[in-house]
């Protein structure tokens, strides 16, 4: 299968595409053809710092959309044809800047209907990053007031929708231009 590896850390030009072996889903574990990947900071993070100097060569990619191609022992969850999207417990292995991908089944969600792959391989670390933050750390809960800076951008207008779906009472920063977009997503 074709990938975009790296060997050695550095700018955009590190970055070679190469030949891999297809990867084979263990057990608990799916293989994914991949039809989208995200792009995140932390992949330009990890191909210009030694983050992870014993995991040479490195395959990027974190956010994954696409369609299982098959399953690992004890797999009931998801079948061969499934669409799904998630996020690859990174540096897991093949990264999802590749033609197939393998993960964890607890990494992957059905793709719903209606979202293309482009639209759900955006989304996982953004709205990963912004659960956790108001559900794992702050522990948002019915009621209270919750302050969301850059409420428009990547993380803060998915924020400010599970804020909301938690029955916070949400207020978001914005520039003036992006105030009605911040209140259509249910800011206070």
């Amino acid at each position: 299968m074709r990938a975009i590896s790296q060997s050695v850390y550095g700018g955009p030009e590190v970055l070679e595409e190469v030949r891999l072996p297809r990867p084979v889903a263990g057990p608990s574990q799916i293989v994914v053809a991949v039809r989208a990947a995200g792009v995140n900071p932390t992949d330009w993070k990890h191909r210009g710092q030694a983050m992870f100097l014993d995991r040479l060569p490195l395959v990027l990619g974190w956010d994954v959309s696409g369609v299982v191609e098959s399953v690992g022992f004890g797999v009931t969850l998801f079948k061969p044809g499934d669409e799904v999207f998630g996020m690859l417990p990174y540096p897991y292995g093949v990264g999802s800047h590749a033609e197939f991908t393998v993960g964890p089944t607890r990494a992957f969600a059905h793709k719903p209907e209606g979202v293309d792959h482009v639209q759900a391989a955006a989304l996982p670390l953004a709205a990963l990053t912004a659960r956790q933050a108001l559900v794992d750390t702050a522990d948002v809960r019915p009621g209270q007031r919750v302050l969301i800076h850059a409420a428009a951008g990547g993380v803060g207008h998915l924020a400010v929708q599970i804020a909301k779906s938690l029955g916070a009472y949400v207020i978001g920063t914005a520039s003036a231009a992006k105030h009605d977009f911040v209140r259509g997503l249910g800011a206070d």
